[in-house]
C-alpha cells in the first residue's frame, strides 16, 4: 500500500460559483452611476456646461436658462478659456463660434468669467462671438444674497 489516500476520500472539487458578491458589486456601481448622473444633470441645468468651476461675480439679474445650442465659455483667473471642459485658444474659440453660428444663428454665448478675471479677456471673448455673427451674449453671475 502506498501513502496515497484513495480517490473517493480526497478533497471534493468546489464546482459552484457564488454570484452574490458579484451582484452586490453591480448594485453598488449602479447606485454610484445614478447619483453621479443626477448631479451632472443638475450642473447642466444650472448652466455649468463649460466643464470648469469659476467664482462668478454677484448680480441681481434673472435666471439664465441655456438652450441646447448655446455655447458656454468659462474664463479662469489666469485667463484660460474653457469650452466643454477643454482649454481652447482664440483661434479654436473663433472656430467654435463660427460652427455654432452655422448651426443656429440665434445661438447664445454665455461667458462665465471668474470674479478676478481681467476685464479685457471677457471683452475679447465677446468680440470673437460678435465677429462670428453671434449677437446674443450673456455674462453669468451668481445670485447676490438678499
Amino acid at each position: 500500500m502506498s501513502g496515497k489516500p484513495p480517490e473517493d476520500e480526497g478533497e471534493a472539487i468546489f464546482a459552484e460559483i457564488n454570484i452574490t458578491p458579484l451582484t452586490d458589486i453591480f448594485l453598488v456601481l449602479l447606485i454610484i452611476f445614478m447619483v453621479t448622473s443626477s448631479v451632472k444633470m443638475e450642473e447642466i441645468e444650472r448652466g455649468a456646461r463649460s466643464g470648469v468651476t469659476v467664482n462668478l461675480p454677484k448680480g441681481a439679474s434673472k435666471e439664465l436658462a441655456p438652450g441646447a445650442s448655446d455655447v458656454t465659455v468659462a474664463i479662469t483667473t489666469d485667463g484660460h478659456m474653457v469650452v466643454d471642459g477643454k482649454t481652447v485658444d482664440p483661434d479654436q474659440l473663433r472656430a467654435i463660434f463660427a460652427s455654432a453660428h452655422q448651426k443656429d444663428a440665434d445661438t447664445q454665448v454665455i461667458v462665465q468669467a471668474d470674479e478676478a478675471t481681467h476685464h479685457g479677456r471677457v471683452v475679447g471673448v465677446m468680440e470673437l462671438a460678435k465677429t462670428a455673427g453671434l449677437r446674443r451674449l450673456a455674462i453669468a453671475t451668481r445670485r447676490a444674497p438678499k
